[in-house]
């Protein structure tokens, strides 16, 4: 019969370890927040200002390749990705994978232009086609096999 129950000093403990322990939570999952949207934050930021600067370098140079459109649409893609996550707290796969594909249609133009070999631009081209195949089966795999049951059929597929 002893042991059956708890002495009154080991209760409190016990419930103030609890407290503690709620209270850490509450304190850390904040603290993670903060982190979170700062740094969100601060990549927009860095986004927009690039993007500013790159449209900048433009504008003085009076000229703008296509590499250079490439490189905006590539800024125009993280920051939808940011715009994107904050307000669904989600990342989209696909607009990784876009900016994946756009960077290396950029750097297959450059290779174009200092005549690179052909076997190293089939290399370079089956990349973008092997992330563009992703692309499908991504957006087939979310909208037929959505994560959420209540989603079926959605078309904003990632």
């Amino acid at each position: 019969m002893a042991g059956a129950s708890k002495p009154p000093e080991m209760r409190e403990l016990a419930r103030q370890h609890s407290l503690w322990e709620s209270r850490s939570r509450s304190v850390g999952g904040a603290m993670v927040g903060v982190f979170h949207h700062l740094m969100l934050f601060t990549i927009g930021a860095a986004t927009v200002w690039a993007a500013g600067d790159a449209v900048l370098g433009m504008v003085l140079q009076r000229h703008a390749s296509v590499e250079d459109l490439l490189l905006l649409f590539i800024y125009l893609e993280l920051g939808a990705m940011v715009g994107i996550y904050f307000q669904t707290n989600h990342m989209p796969v696909r607009f990784l994978i876009y900016v994946g594909i756009t960077a290396l249609t950029r750097h297959l133009i450059d290779l174009v232009n200092v005549k690179t070999d052909t076997t190293t631009i089939l290399i370079w081209s089956g990349s973008v086609l092997v992330l563009s195949l992703s692309v499908v089966v991504l957006r087939y795999a979310s909208f037929n096999y959505p994560s959420d049951k209540r989603a079926v059929g959605r078309t904003d597929a990632d």
